[in-house]
């Protein structure tokens, strides 16, 4: 099974029975302003970014920012009372490396540039996020620094410091950081996650496909050179270990941190589409640690965050830390106040979930359709700013004319009743098997009643089953077999019918089908010794309804009920 991931178009695959952790659902949606008073008011602090230009360089004090904090919005505040403050945009999907672990030699496919998020259309993003209490933006890709205008778009998100905005950081594998990083902090940069996999410059040309080692150095250089005249830039290392690859280096790496103040971070390598991943390359957390810990028996846990991915440790002495981000072992999705816009415009509340919505079709309905360019977004800006001055005496404050309370709303979606209906046969090669299965003289027992238990506590059980799926409160289960002998099979089939429902946000689609080819898994382990040619044939969602597509029925949306 594949998903979108962050970048859009790159697939994560997970094989071999080892999948990432999940805790407590990531996906669970956000909560809804109640009232239209409520959603107004939150469209009514949209910020006006200023123009590039003309932006003052602007210093703000932990004290300042903690005084003019604003009440959480309930919009990006989910089910959990997790408050989502932290946005990640996709600046591209485009990168300059071809790292062994997470794309192919050959690349992936890019999508239309039509279809990518303009300059203008992140910028009023960012400013509807911010608006509703976001103060952390992380600009990543792809490789974010081969944007041509990345620097003129920094500078206008820079400009939301004034409305609450507290981190920008960036993302990057450092290759062409070091020309650009100067402006990038005068722009208002306060963080720099740099991927390296390797202290060796003829390794690294292996694990990237490509040169650049020595520009990645440059670039390391480059923040600890500008943090030495107050740039204040908090640097972090990642590194992917795999076994047998660079796992070796895990040493070197730690010594990093000895007279430098880095957070070098070990991640678990995680199985991506063309890595030829296998579980025999993963190098665990706890395999990291006892390394470590042999070479450097005082390590010590350090108090994290309770929003931090890492799991962070220290060596009495060193000036840096390391960290691990357990990936694959150990996951952090219960305390995650993270949401991620990808370079399409989508947005994602989870990097391992497929549950997306569009945020550009959405933002571009103001303007037919089409891509929102500098001009069109200047005028724009010019009619709200105009028609808010009209409405209120207070200072007016930008916001995307007219449909920001949709993009609120979007964000969050309200509970119904989900309903999904999936189908399949076992269709048999000779008359023995329907025979023994309606006279109950199949050896192993009652085929049809196993088989129906077997659906039902595989619905119950597809999260754990199907690496990508998340937990979903099920309110009812039935799966239904049938003995046939028709036209339509000679030898006879069992028709299996599986129905799942739940009152959720997520659809159940998923839940039926794993209903469903269990029971036929099971009816086909317990004939296989009279049928040794049976096939499972037709397996399919017949029924979905609930959500906003509505009814559908065999794959076509059926308006004869009305509206849910």
């Amino acid at each position: 099974m594949t998903y979108r991931a962050f970048p859009p178009r790159w697939t994560r695959i997970v094989s071999e029975g080892l999948q990432p952790r999940f805790g407590k659902c990531c996906t669970e949606p956000l909560r809804r302003i109640t009232t239209a008073a409520a959603a107004a008011a939150a469209v009514q602090t949209i910020p006006e970014p200023a123009n590039p230009v003309e932006m003052p360089t602007v210093q703000f004090s932990r004290r300042e920012l903690l005084k003019d904090a604003k009440p959480f919005s309930d919009f990006l505040t989910d089910t959990f009372h997790r408050q989502h403050d932290y946005l990640r945009i996709s600046l591209t999907e485009r990168c300059n490396l071809r790292c062994i672990y997470c794309m192919p030699e050959e690349g992936v496919p890019l999508s239309p540039s039509k279809e990518l998020l303009t300059t203008p259309e992140i910028v009023m993003l960012s400013s509807l996020f911010v608006s509703q209490g976001v103060n952390k933006i992380r600009l990543t890709g792809g490789e974010p620094t081969i944007r041509k205008d990345i620097l003129s778009l920094m500078e206008q998100i820079g400009a939301l410091r004034s409305h609450g905005l507290r981190e920008i950081c960036l993302t990057t594998n450092g290759i062409a950081l070091h020309r650009k990083l100067e402006r990038m902090v005068e722009t208002g940069l306060t963080g720099v996650n740099l991927s390296l996999d390797t202290l060796d410059p003829w390794q690294f040309q292996v694990m990237t496909r490509r040169k650049g080692f020595d520009a990645v150095m440059k670039s390391i250089e480059k923040v600890f050179e500008l943090n030495k005249h107050g740039a204040g830039l908090k640097l972090k290392v990642n590194a992917v270990i795999m076994r047998g690859i660079n796992d070796r280096e895990i040493i070197p790496f730690v010594e990093m941190t000895r007279e430098k103040d880095i957070e070098v971070r070990f991640i678990e390598y995680m199985p991506f589409d063309g890595n030829k991943w296998n579980k025999g390359k993963m190098f665990s957390y706890t395999e990291m640690l006892d390394r470590i810990r042999e070479s450097y028996p005082g390590l010590e846990k350090v108090r994290d965050h309770k929003n931090d991915t890492s799991k962070t440790y220290k060596i009495p002495g060193f000036v840096g830390r390391i960290g691990f981000i357990t990936s694959m072992t150990h996951n952090f999705c219960g305390t995650c106040n993270r949401l991620r816009i990808t370079s399409d415009g989508n947005l994602k509340v989870c990097l391992f979930g497929n549950a997306e919505v569009s945020l550009r079709d959405i933002l571009r309905e103001s303007n037919g359709g089409d891509p929102i360019n500098q001009e069109t977004y200047e005028a724009m800006r010019t009619i709200a700013v105009d028609r808010r001055r009209q409405m209120s005496e207070e200072p007016a404050s930008f916001g995307i004319a007219p449909n920001e309370r949709k993009l609120l709303e979007v964000i969050d979606k309200t509970p119904s009743k989900r309903v999904a209906t999936a189908a399949c046969s076992v269709y048999f090669t000779n008359e023995l098997a329907c025979k023994l299965i309606k006279e109950n003289q199949i050896k192993k027992g009652d085929v049809l009643g196993v088989a129906r238990v077997a659906g039902i506590m595989a619905a119950k059980r597809t999260s754990d089953l199907i690496p990508l799926c998340h937990p979903i409160a099920i309110t009812k289960v039935v799966v239904d077999l049938a003995v046939l002998e028709d036209e339509h099979s000679k030898n006879g089939r069992v028709e299996i019918e599986a129905t799942v429902a739940c009152e959720g946000k997520t659809g159940v689609e998923m839940e039926a089908l794993t209903a469903a080819s269990t029971a036929a898994l099971t009816v086909y382990d317990m004939c296989k010794a009279v049928d040794k040619g049976m096939s499972i044939q037709g397996l399919r969602v017949i029924l979905k309804e609930g959500g906003k597509s509505g009814r559908w029925v065999d794959g076509a949306q059926d308006d004869s009920m009305g509206p849910n």
